[in-house]
């Protein structure tokens, strides 16, 4: 053995923390996307907003003398995309060294003269936004409606602390429910606690039944629905088949509860009929969930016979190298190499962030023109799409292509997208016909569906035979996998018997 001394050159895969900065923010949402860059800048003084300020804004281009060629590959996330890392030789090392030796005084008066940077924003005028009546709406939220109908009462204090265990174990729908406690132990868990005696709290649970809406704080369906029956005063026949016949009720096996209470099938279609009536869900006029708006990052429109594609910068934070830091510079070397960092970090995000504006812009582009005719026809004529088409066309890879569309929408002349909806897997069709992406076959049986007689609903088989006749040939178990998907139920709990 022996000690030796080699000089070696080699290629080495390195993940740098710009690289992971700039991936990051390409699979951001708009607004993670507007939080990151608002935090930054709290962190980083070089950095102000051009629309806060009202100012001329310093542009960061690519063409910069002043950037080293190392920086400006690494702007180039395709170059990084095989294995989502960057290829680097001894070369990058020297690169990162001149990057130091950055004169950045004649950087802020070389860009200080420049034009700023061009903003995309949306043509479509205000009356595409939402309306100031649709944001400032609030709902009552459906603990306070009930604390506010227990004060009203005359409890004493353990039978209102009982209560009060009670509302803030309700669910959204209204159903008093604990975790891994079976029915029949809540109650009696909830008086203990209250240091109420278990049938005196049976007693408050009834009354509480009782408040608004009636049925609040049932334990089960049957229990919420014969409350109901019971305050609106139905006649005996309806409590008699929700007490004993829950079950063949929802399955609308009208024949069986006939027969065990001796009745006609016709007087139970008129039972099924009053009960229909009845809310199975009476907490869900009080959730408080807060719509979400979507504000798409690019749009879609359609001038002649071209679709062109821009991008929606509205509200998004006009990034600028603040030129204050250039007086600051001079005299104090420690601040010089202070700022400089400062600079060397405002000047990636920047760059990142445009980069991450025309990356979804090219990639919009290539979804539009392979689903020309989606925007023109409709969505029956929406094709096949995976990543990997559009990973080939644009020349990036699959992941990339998965970072754009997640958590982005586009809007189109035929509404809002995600752009993971243009990607379908294909359903083969006969031959001599082009294949069909799985969404329209999804359509295909919602529209089967909504043009079915109510009385006679049709079948996952039938439906089979249709989409068949129509030269889409799939298998049953697949139909009803659409279908559940689609949120539709079977025939046999759709069909309506009066």
């Amino acid at each position: 053995m022996e000690i030796k001394q080699q000089l070696r050159l080699s290629q080495q895969l390195v993940m740098t923390p710009q690289l992971q900065q700039a991936i990051k923010l390409l699979q951001m949402s708009r607004m993670e996307l507007v939080e990151t860059v608002r935090e930054e800048m709290l962190e980083n003084p070089v950095l102000e907003d051009s629309l806060e300020l009202n100012t001329p804004e310093v542009a960061v281009v690519s063409a910069d003398p002043t950037i080293s060629r190392g920086e400006q590959q690494m702007m180039s996330l395709d170059a990084a995309v095989p294995g989502e890392a960057q290829s680097q030789s001894s070369e990058g090392t020297q690169a990162e060294k001149k990057a130091d030796e950055i004169d950045w005084e004649r950087y802020l008066e070389n860009h200080a003269m420049q034009a700023p940077m061009p903003s995309f924003r949306g043509t479509g005028g205000d009356d595409e936004m939402p309306g100031a009546e649709s944001t400032m709406t609030t709902a009552e939220d459906l603990t306070a409606h009930l604390l506010w109908q227990l004060r009203m009462n005359d409890f004493v204090e353990d039978e209102k602390r009982f209560a009060a265990l009670v509302i803030g174990n309700l669910s959204d729908d209204g159903y008093l429910r604990l975790d891994d406690v079976p029915q029949e132990e809540i109650v009696p868990r909830l008086a203990a606690e209250a240091g109420l005696n278990a049938e005196d709290a049976e007693e408050v649970l009834k009354m509480m039944q009782r408040f608004d809406p009636v049925g609040v704080a049932s334990r089960d369906l049957r229990e919420c629905l014969m409350v109901q029956a019971e305050h609106l005063g139905l006649d005996k026949l309806c409590v008699d088949v929700l007490d004993k016949h829950i079950s063949n009720l929802e399955k609308k096996n009208y024949a069986a509860i006939a027969k065990d209470l001796k009745v006609a099938v016709e007087e139970i279609y008129d039972v099924a009929q009053m009960i229909a009536e009845l809310e199975p869900r009476p907490g869900r006029n009080y959730v408080t969930d807060e719509p979400q708006y979507i504000t798409p990052d690019v749009y879609v429109h359609k001038v002649g016979d071209k679709y062109f594609v821009v991008a929606n910068d509205d509200g998004m934070p006009k990034l600028k190298i603040s030129g204050f830091y250039r007086s600051a510079m001079q005299g104090d070397p420690k601040a010089k190499e202070y700022i400089q960092t400062k600079l060397r970090s405002a000047q990636w995000l920047i760059r990142s962030i445009d980069q991450r504006r025309k990356t979804i812009v090219k990639v919009t582009e290539c979804i539009v023109e392979k689903q020309r005719e989606f925007f023109e026809l409709g969505i029956e004529y929406l094709r096949p799409m995976i990543l990997r088409d559009v990973a080939e066309a644009v020349g990036m890879h699959e992941s990339t292509i998965s970072r754009v569309t997640s958590n982005k929408y586009v809007h189109t002349p035929r509404g809002i997208f995600e752009l993971k909806y243009f990607f379908n897997s294909a359903i083969r069709r006969d031959a001599g016909q082009d294949d069909i992406a799985s969404e329209s076959v999804k359509q295909a049986i919602k529209k089967l569906i909504s043009e079915e007689d109510p009385k006679d609903p049709v079948s996952d088989q039938k439906l089979v035979e249709h989409l068949a006749d129509g030269g889409i040939v799939i298998a049953r178990r697949t139909v009803a996998k659409y279908r559940e998907m689609l949120g539709i139920l079977s025939s046999s709990k759709r069909k309506k018997y009066f």
